[in-house]
């Protein structure tokens, strides 16, 4: 079965239906070819450089790499992007940020993949939503609204495992009542109480954490 796969023809195949990330399943599917056949193959042309490894069971095409942010999303499932790299992708603060953080409702973890590192940080089920499917780079990706993206930040400053400077923030591209509704999820006074701190005190500049 391996035999009769041709790395051109799968190469343009998986481009083609903008499989630029998979996993032996879904190469299986595509392909109609056995469990055994799709890990030989697989295998056989990481060894060639047709494809790349992320992490067991995920693979990219080394020529075309898929974007960091779908990278982000399968690397470890269920997880969407959100904390100060959404907030950075919103505008919301000025910063570029390299690490790409992500929730979920896994065990926290990190990766490294493609030169960059991946940051999954642990939420509670009940507070696991505010996320949506946007377009990006020909792909979607699970990314956090601005609002949710900031009380999910704001959860681990209150929990000091992060820490925030006010005058970054863009509150112009926050809704506060949406940001309040997502914090209260949290079941965290102290997020509500840092919320209203932070409107009160936007145009004075001082580090709040």
């Amino acid at each position: 079965m391996a035999k009769k796969l041709n790395p051109i023809k799968a190469q343009r195949e998986l481009i083609k239906r903008n499989m630029l990330l998979f996993s032996p399943l879904e190469f299986r599917r595509i392909f109609c070819v056995t469990k055994s056949a799709a890990n030989f193959f697989i295998n056989y042309h990481l060894k060639t450089g047709l494809f790349a490894k992320l992490r067991n069971g995920l693979y990219t095409l080394a020529d075309y790499p898929a974007n960091h942010y779908l990278i982000a999303n399968r690397l470890y499932e269920p997880s969407y992007i959100s904390f100060d790299t959404a907030l950075s992708f919103y505008g919301v603060i000025p910063e570029t940020i390299y690490t790409i953080t992500s929730a979920t409702t896994k065990t926290t973890r990190e990766f490294e993949a493609e030169n960059v590192k991946f940051v999954y940080h642990r939420i509670k089920k009940k507070t696991y939503t505010g996320y949506k499917p946007i377009k990006y780079l020909d792909s979607t990706i699970l990314i956090a609204e601005p609002e949710k993206a900031l009380a999910d930040f704001l959860y681990f400053v209150v929990l000091k495992k992060r820490q925030l400077y006010y005058e970054r923030l863009d509150f112009k591209k926050v809704k506060k009542n949406k940001l309040l509704f997502y914090a209260e999820l949290f079941k965290k006074p102290k997020i509500i109480e840092l919320i209203d701190k932070l409107y009160v005190e936007q145009r004075n500049p001082k580090r709040i954490y």
